[in-house]
């Protein structure tokens, strides 16, 4: 018998997060399996008359291909797979996670090929042109980083997806208005003295509808031209099944000319991806409440309250939301807009953000 907050969480992406419609055709894609909830996304699509297809995919057989990949044979599996997206209405992706590490050992040739195959694909194709949300999908893995057992994590993680997330919108409103009419904007912290611009950049509130679990407000965008200065992210990342630390970069007019980190080979590889890869396409800050320790997947950590993420990959096959926490116990931080003090130490200090505190935040979206 299915875990009936599975198909509540089916009725929550259908209904709220893509709205899918009667008629309208939906790609429910899952590059690591997923079946149980695919099987209840099937069946809410069908219940409000859409018309759903599925992509089943495993990332054990995705690297045993990438593993002999060519630049032709992912070309021609770009030129079918967005065939089939530009028909889609909307996309849900079912992030799925067995094994952080199951990509680590595929050679930085073969995932430049995979990332040249993806972009098009997703950041292109659709991203900008169907109603989608990205879901991250509990498993033991997640459980284990996360430290928790798997009844405990699973619990979290549907407490989380069950947020009142039309309530936590309006909640985020002020702060993205405030980020709407800022121009300069300064970070420091321990090794990050960093400033650029946001002016006329465009500000999103994501409360549900592109991801779930979600909670930040940010920029699709900064001005390119505008970001100097150095950053050092604290938050480990998992990217391309590898686990990067103490990545720092130096930016001269909104390039980055400098990158370090645990493996910085592997972290130039990546940044020269292409041409965009050096600069940035988003600069957001965290405010779930119920999210506080990463667990080593972008999805959930990208949207701890008191953290910021900095993004490189402008017009580009990269998009890698690095993340630097400003908590105490992480060393601390301030956000500057216009010379004003925002945010010290993972909390807000102007009036009008105030509720957006922990506790505060936490009470107003209140699990119990």
């Amino acid at each position: 018998m299915r875990d009936p907050r599975i198909t509540k969480l089916a009725q929550n992406l259908i209904q709220y997060s893509v709205q899918l419609q009667a008629g309208e055709k939906l790609l429910i894609d899952l590059p690591n399996g997923g079946e149980e909830i695919a099987t209840a996304l099937v069946e809410e699509a069908y219940r409000v008359g859409g018309i759903p297809f599925v992509n089943l995919e495993s990332e054990v057989i995705r690297k045993a291909l990438l593993l002999g990949a060519t630049k032709e044979q992912y070309e021609y599996q770009l030129k079918y797979d967005l065939e089939r997206m530009k028909d889609m209405d909307a996309y849900i992706g079912v992030r799925k996670v067995d094994n952080l590490y199951q990509m680590s050992d595929v050679p930085s040739d073969k995932m430049k090929i995979y990332t040249e195959y993806s972009g098009p694909l997703h950041a292109k194709e659709r991203c900008q042109n169907t109603k989608w949300c990205i879901l991250g999908y509990p498993t033991n893995s997640f459980a284990q980083t996360a430290h928790m057992s798997t009844q405990a994590f699973e619990d979290y993680y549907f407490n989380v997806c069950a947020l009142d997330y039309a309530k936590f919108h309006e909640l985020m409103k002020p702060l993205h208005d405030l980020m709407d009419k800022t121009d300069k904007v300064h970070i420091i912290a321990p090794g990050t003295d960093l400033t650029f611009s946001i002016k006329d950049c465009w500000t999103s509130i994501c409360s549900g509808r592109w991801n779930i679990p979600d909670g930040e407000v940010g920029m699709a965008g900064v001005v390119m031209d505008s970001v100097n200065g150095t950053i050092a992210y604290n938050v480990p990342s998992n990217y391309q099944g590898t686990i990067f630390t103490d990545v720092k970069f130096k930016f001269k007019d909104g390039k980055i000319v400098e990158a370090t980190a645990n493996e910085t080979e592997k972290l130039n590889a990546i940044l020269d991806t292409d041409e965009g890869a050096r600069y940035i396409c988003e600069f957001s800050l965290g405010t779930n409440p119920f999210m506080e320790q990463p667990i080593y997947n972008t999805l959930f950590d990208e949207k701890m309250i008191g953290t910021m993420h900095f993004t490189p990959g402008h017009n580009s096959a990269i998009h890698w939301d690095l993340i630097q926490s400003h908590k105490p116990q992480d060393g601390g931080g301030e956000i500057w807009f216009d010379g004003v003090l925002i945010r010290k130490d993972g909390e807000f200090v102007v009036e009008e953000l105030l509720h957006l505190n922990k506790e505060a935040l936490k009470k107003a979206l209140s699990m119990e």
